[in-house]
């Protein structure tokens, strides 16, 4: 690979925008992205993901397509297809959902295939980052790039999958600094994938055999993550009614150098929660029912009702009436200090305590609220100076859940909105033990 090399990013998001920033250090990148929004915020010089700093992204902005000038490097964002037809690498970062089913909805990507089918080029070179099952990329993915370019596939155009490894919300694992894996629809294209990767990626690549082999790589990730939590989990359900804090029960067995540090908690997002049904989705065609997979699925599923039940446990404890009852909730993004609130399961506890009749205020000041209130139906105030919820924390609350561990939360001195006989409890685990009445 050389500078030569023209690089389009279809999809600016979590994974598409550090990408397309990062390549654009070394190369002439196109970002693109359908949402015209998105690019009018991004010219704009802010990332309303987050994951990019502003003084980062206007270090490799330019104001001219550099795909259509010779040796200009830099990032030019566009929501016009027309801005990446001179490019000869196209890298796909668009998400990889499930329906209501929990079924694979693979329509982003057939899309964004259609969007590269259109000016697609002899020796062009397609690379998919987004999660998917194995057999995706080839099976599903280059028979529309065939149709829509009317190119034959390893013989006018190839393709390439290197999984996406972004932590949303990490300022320290940076898409630079974590190992990628890379593959190739030949031994060839898997080498030029390969470099051109490593010309960018600090921590380096591992080249994969085959497309399908780094396509299980990817999935399996999340999966196993959200089987150890799942453990986790169901050990939080058998302590609780040991009366035993699971906490220090994992603290404990934590000082053997071979166990696994995973904690119990609520399990949302876009990858632990959602990649696991792309694989048990694809064992189930292919004739095998997975046990493991979906049990773990299911636990983890049901840990928003099982924190709405122990708080009004601890309620009735300190004879506080449940219905009409105020509570303060702490968080509705999917994870700490992060603006996403895909797939949150932070509304599982507000919608499973709203059932007992209680009356939930959220209060996240790294969530969109506008967002918050289309996605999901509820109010959430991004500001304690908001009229409402300034007015709800003077008349204090019957219980306060710490349902995120937001960094700005522990300035929050908790008791101060509390009712004297009110219960605060710690789903994440990070408050001072002695402070709260009980932890997940």
């Amino acid at each position: 690979m050389s500078r030569q090399d023209k690089i389009a990013v279809i999809g600016l998001g979590y994974v598409g925008l550090p990408l397309a920033r990062l390549f654009a250090t070394k190369y002439a990148v196109v970002g693109f992205d359908v949402n015209q929004k998105r690019i009018e915020e991004l010219n704009a010089g802010k990332d309303s993901t987050q994951e990019i700093s502003k003084d980062l992204l206007k270090s490799v902005q330019i104001n001219e397509n550099p795909l259509s000038v010779a040796d200009k490097l830099g990032l030019y964002c566009s929501s016009s297809d027309e801005d990446i037809r001179n490019a000869n690498i196209f890298i796909v970062t668009v998400p990889t959902p499930i329906d209501k089913h929990n079924r694979p909805d693979l329509t982003p990507l057939y899309r964004s295939s259609e969007t590269v089918g259109n000016v697609l080029k002899k020796n062009d070179i397609v690379i998919y980052e987004s999660t998917v099952y194995p057999g995706v990329t080839e099976e599903e993915c280059v028979p529309v790039l065939e149709k829509v370019s009317g190119l034959k596939f390893n013989i006018d155009f190839y393709v390439g999958y290197s999984p996406e490894r972004i932590n949303p919300g990490d300022k320290e694992h940076t898409v630079e600094k974590i190992l990628k894996v890379t593959s190739g629809s030949t031994p060839e294209i898997g080498k030029i994938v390969d470099n051109l990767y490593k010309s960018v990626i600090t921590a380096g690549t591992h080249l994969a055999p085959t497309i399908k082999v780094a396509e299980a790589s990817k999935v399996i990730e999340n999966s196993q993550r959200d089987l150890n939590i799942a453990f986790m989990n169901e050990l939080a359900k058998i302590f609780s009614l040991m009366d035993i804090d699971t906490h220090d029960v994992l603290e404990a067995a934590g000082t053997k150098w071979n166990f696994l540090k995973f904690k119990p908690g609520l399990v949302g997002g876009h990858c632990i929660g959602v990649d696991p049904f792309y694989l048990a989705q694809k064992a189930q065609e292919i004739g095998y029912y997975s046990e493991l997979i979906l049990a773990a699925r299911r636990l983890n599923d049901s840990m928003g009702a099982f924190v709405a039940s122990q708080v009004v446990k601890l309620m009735i404890k300190n004879d506080i009436k449940i219905k009409g009852a105020q509570i303060l909730n702490l968080g509705i993004t999917f994870k700490e200090n992060c603006p996403d609130i895909r797939n949150s399961k932070a509304i599982d506890v507000i919608t499973n305590l709203k059932d007992y009749g209680a009356e939930v205020i959220t209060y996240d000041p790294c969530a969109d609220s506008p967002e918050v209130l289309k996605e999901y139906g509820i109010p959430c105030y991004s500001s304690v100076n908001n009229k409402i919820l300034s007015e709800a924390l003077k008349n204090k609350f019957d219980a306060i859940i710490l349902t995120v561990a937001h960094n700005e939360y522990t300035d929050f001195t908790l008791n101060e909105y509390l009712k004297d006989n009110g219960v605060i409890y710690d789903v994440k685990g990070v408050l001072d033990k002695e402070s709260v009445d009980q932890r997940l």
